[in-house]
């Protein structure tokens, strides 16, 4: 049997250069056979990865050859199988996520007390507190003696937690520490930031300490984020593993319990599917709240938006092109832009007569950017390995776009749900409220979008009208125009895309409005929006679509303007992982 070698490392360096970094990492360890993951971001590198000896032993001589990795520290074990599925290798936006302004490991961290060094203060009974900055479920596994918990469920939170902590211990000597020493490279600047004196990191974290030292003064396991799950002061893989639903550690004995059953309870978390999902939303909804008070986009930031140079922008002049994109800004402001060095490209400003061609990627930069208020309301109503449906309020934008960025449902829920990154599998108007149906991975991602391209996903809205029809059933098969007006629209044309849209009677109200329900058999943008506006029955407090087939602007509401009454209030679909065919439903909205 093949033995293979397990190395960790990190290093926080200001690196350039991202992508073509990732590809020649990612060469290297396919010709290497090597598998696991490196994270890679502007402020350093982390891997976790695994091979046999000699394969792990050229990809430690090749790294160097960049100078930044020269001095690389890493740690080693040893187990009887390959403990990861396959070679990842991602550009991220902090390689250790923490989301605090200011903390920069490749510039400052605190002082370093090597697993010698405290072993020995152990053992004289030297008056230290410490601090386990890991996640509650690695806590519960192993940890120093008499080490104080941070009490947290992922790292982001720390920032918190650290603020629950007793102010005595402030004039304390702590030590902070983790697997690997990753955490604690941000986690202890951050405690002095905020008013703890005398402030340690342990080097290297316990996986080096059980290296130097041995056992002693730990006891238990410590947590590794791989198929090992955990490892002893040996540095050897043990027996336990891991629940699925409630990330708690599993001993040998937990996974013989008739509680554990694999990838939905154990022990610990056991539960009826409808006590299991009820937490599980409890926490994910408690977590929106949190991300959303204040929201994301009221705290001054560097907003810096992306704009690719497409095959058709080829050789055009950098105004040229910013005018072409059709955006909010007036030649004459994008001039005043390029002038203030806010057109970027690699953090280099550009001359608004500077030559583009296609591939690049420029960036326009906005500092200490705002954006309006938004309605976060969002909730999660269903969740499982596959499938994440909510329902989104209004307004609020779902992607990125115009004055919104992280105002916006998809920044919300990758906040939320880190590290997955959810894939709406459809879309909503900012104004329109209603069931969104997101996806885990790419697999489920194509499984839903091919149902939603065939048109075999059921979806049912209702819709508050001016005017009363003259039929309680009626349909518009009306084509819709491929491309928008100037203020946004779109309109019927007959040349346009195919659409169809039927109509049923809820009710004829007394102030000349009417409850319809909708039922969008094609999927075009706006299209329900524009087939009621044709008939004569634009929708209540659409912005956009008028009376008397008028035109107004396309906008994003603003919280306190009367609601666009239109909201997606069911959904029908096959499941992308069981296959069964699932409807969700939504609450009715006060109008």
């Amino acid at each position: 049997m093949p033995v293979f070698v397990n190395i960790a490392a990190y290093k926080f360096v200001e690196l350039t250069g991202l992508k073509e970094l990732r590809a020649e990492l990612l060469d290297l360890c396919q010709r290497l056979e090597i598998k696991g993951t490196i994270l890679l971001s502007k402020e350093g590198i982390n891997l976790f990865l695994a091979a046999e000896r000699l394969a792990v032993e050229e990809f430690r001589q090749t790294l160097p050859s960049r100078t930044e990795f020269t001095d690389l520290p890493v740690k080693e074990s040893i187990s009887d199988r390959q403990p990861f599925t396959r070679m990842l290798v991602r550009i991220k936006r902090e390689i250790i996520a923490f989301g605090v302004e200011g903390i920069n490991p490749a510039r400052y961290t605190s002082p370093r007390v090597t697993p010698r060094e405290l072993r020995q203060w152990l053992d004289e009974g030297k008056p230290i507190r410490l601090l386990d900055t890991r996640n509650n479920y690695e806590f519960q596994l192993g940890s120093f003696d008499n080490a104080l918990a941070i009490d947290v469920d992922e790292f982001r939170d720390f920032p918190e937690a650290a603020a629950k902590l007793p102010d005595g211990l402030k004039d304390e000597t702590i030590v902070t520490f983790c697997t690997g020493g990753i955490r604690c490279e941000k986690a202890a600047p951050y405690l002095e930031m905020v008013g703890f004196k005398n402030v340690y990191q342990l080097d290297g974290g316990i996986l080096k300490y059980f290296e130097d030292c041995g056992g002693k003064h730990y006891h238990g396991e410590c947590f590794v984020f791989d198929q090992r799950t955990g490892v002893d002061p040996g540095l050897a893989e043990t027996e336990t593993t891991q629940c699925f639903a409630c990330q708690a550690a599993l001993t040998k004995d937990d996974c013989a319990s008739p509680k554990y059953v694999p990838g939905k309870s154990c022990p610990y978390c056991h539960r009826s599917p409808v006590e299991q999902q009820k937490a599980l939303l409890d926490k994910r909804n408690a977590r929106l709240e949190q991300i959303a008070n204040p929201l994301p986009g009221s705290i001054p930031y560097e907003n810096r938006r992306p704009i690719s140079i497409s095959r058709k922008f080829d050789s055009m002049t950098v105004i040229d092109v910013l005018c072409a994109l059709k955006t909010i800004h007036s030649r004459e402001k994008w001039l005043a832009y390029c002038a203030e060095g806010r057109v970027r490209m690699k953090d280099d400003p550009l001359s608004p007569d500077t030559v583009l061609r296609s591939g690049i990627r420029l960036e326009h930069v906005t500092p200490a950017t705002t954006e309006p208020e938004i309605n976060a309301k969002v909730r999660v109503i269903h969740e499982d390995e596959a499938i994440v449906v909510l329902t989104k309020p209004a307004p609020l934008p779902m992607h990125p776009c115009g004055r919104f960025n992280r105002n916006t449902l998809q920044f919300l829920l990758d906040e939320a749900f880190h590290p997955w990154k959810l894939r709406p599998a459809h879309r909503l108007d900012a104004n329109t409220s209603g069931i969104v149906v997101c996806s885990r991975i790419r697999k489920y991602a194509r499984a839903l979008q091919r149902q939603f391209e065939e048109g075999t996903v059921r979806k049912r809205y209702v819709a508050r009208v001016l005017g009363h029809p003259t039929s309680d059933a009626f349909e518009s098969l009306a084509a819709i125009s491929r491309e928008p007006t100037e203020t946004g629209a779109r309109v019927i044309d007959p040349s346009g895309l195919p659409a169809h849209t039927r109509f049923k009677l809820i009710r004829r109200c007394e102030d000349d409005t009417t409850l319809l329900e909708a039922i969008p058999i094609t999927g075009r943008t706006n299209q329900i929006r524009v087939h009621l506006w044709n008939l004569g029955m634009p929708i209540v407090g659409d912005p956009l679509y008028l009376r008397d087939l008028q035109l107004g602007v396309s906008q994003t509401l603003g919280v306190n303007d009367p609601p666009l009454c239109l909201h997606a209030t069911a959904i029908e679909f096959e499941h992308p992982a069981t296959r069964e065919v699932v409807r969700f439903d939504s609450n009715a909205p006060a109008w």
